[in-house]
């Protein structure tokens, strides 16, 4: 994983910087929005090392539970300290299991895999949680101890010496992550550019409390509410990312981790493995196929009032319908871990050296083939204000407009 890529197809220069910069639209904003995944993170920030290769920094990250930490490490630092920041983190948390299989076939790996991420769930990730002593189970009821398996206080202190929260409460580039309300049960997102009207700040116990996977993980508690991890409600923030943001064009690079599609199992770890990627994918393609149509009509509505006669345009539903209309035009670029066929139901918490080596590398690989279509990156033609493309398939498969 050094900077120099080491890619197996070996991509020609050709395909480096100016060539796709130079198609995106002048004013659309760079947005990177990342899915929860666990262990599996480290494929966003593989993905992320080959967007900074392109010249695709972000200008506004959205992230879920450890798409939130990858969110807040690359707002919270800037230029190449970025990547050496991310490398750290998941360095730190595979440091546990960092000897290889024996062999490679399946069999093989899946019971590596299995035993690795049962190390992890008997000793914890160092940096990130660590098991109670004494066990939940022991504490007296209602106590914050005896309400989750693990103790996160690790992950503050990482946080705080991986992630310039300054910077991000400069502005410098939007945060958003998401959690959900215990006791209310409403989604939040905390966004580092609203914090700003309220005089708020965003800090670790935010990015914390993004990622507070229950019964694992305790809640955390922000302005005397508990929050629990957002992938509980909606793992993915391209909901969030397109109802605030109505005015700029966006280019989103949706970097997800689970997939909402995949065979039909045969053993019930298939099948505990298939429900997890149903659960977790959140109704990715149905949200995007929803997102488009309410893109365009919501064009269709601004196109529809600047037609109105004049005696029209001040009529109290118009001047409601003026604060629907969608001004903007949005492309997806959607990028999706695909499991292979070794991995099962303990994948996002194999934090083994070995599966996070190869979850980044299929992040950079993947951005690869995607920026070999230079297409994707222009602006919406032919009267469309919304496209999301993605890959299908496998490395080599080719590609497709995702409105399946």
């Amino acid at each position: 994983m050094s900077d120099h890529l080491s890619m197996s197809d070996h991509l020609s220069m050709s395909d480096h910087l100016s060539p796709v910069t130079n198609r995106i639209p002048a004013n659309a904003q760079r947005v990177l929005v990342l899915q929860g995944g666990g262990a599996l993170g480290s494929y966003q920030a593989g993905a992320y090392q080959a967007l900074r290769h392109f010249d695709l920094e972000p200008d506004w990250v959205a992230g879920i539970s450890i798409g939130a930490v990858n969110a807040a490490i690359i707002a919270g630092n800037e230029g190449i300290t970025r990547l050496k920041r991310l490398k750290e983190f998941w360095e730190m948390v595979s440091a546990p299991v960092p000897w290889t299989p024996i062999s490679n076939g399946d069999r093989s790996r899946e019971l590596f895999n299995s035993t690795s991420a049962a190390l992890i769930a008997t000793f914890g990730v160092p940096g990130f949680f660590i098991p109670r002593i004494p066990p939940a189970p022991l504490w007296p009821p209602g106590s914050p101890q005896a309400l989750s398996y693990y103790d996160t206080e690790p992950l503050k202190k990482t946080l705080e010496r991986l992630v310039d929260f300054d910077r991000i409460n400069d502005l410098k580039t939007r945060l958003s992550v998401g959690a959900v309300g215990v006791t209310s049960g409403n989604f939040r997102y905390f966004d580092n550019f609203e914090f700003r009207k309220l005089g708020k700040r965003i800090g670790p116990e935010h990015i914390m409390a993004s990622g507070a996977l229950p019964p694992g993980f305790p809640s955390v508690v922000i302005d005397g509410e508990h929050y629990w991890d957002g992938g509980i409600a909606s793992n993915t923030p391209l909901d969030y990312v397109l109802e605030t943001e109505t005015d700029r064009d966006l280019l989103i690079f949706q970097v997800d981790l689970f997939s909402a599609r995949g065979e039909l199992p045969t053993s019930l770890l298939d099948a505990a493995e298939r429900e997890k990627d149903i659960r977790f994918s959140s109704r990715t393609r149905m949200n995007t196929d929803k997102d488009k149509q309410i893109h365009n009509i919501r064009r269709a509505v601004h196109d529809l009032i600047g037609k109105l006669p004049d005696h029209l345009k001040n009529d109290p539903s118009v001047e409601i319908l003026c604060k629907a209309v969608q001004k903007s035009t949005v492309t997806v670029v959607h990028l999706i871990y695909r499991s292979k066929n070794y991995e099962t139901s303990s994948k996002d918490y194999d934090f083994s050296r070995v599966a996070m080596a190869e979850h980044w590398q299929a992040g950079l690989r993947d951005v690869h083939l995607s920026m070999r279509r230079k297409d994707w990156l222009e602006q919406p033609q032919s009267g469309e204000t919304m496209v999301a493309y993605d890959l299908t398939g496998d490395a080599a498969a080719s590609a497709s407009k995702a409105s399946e």
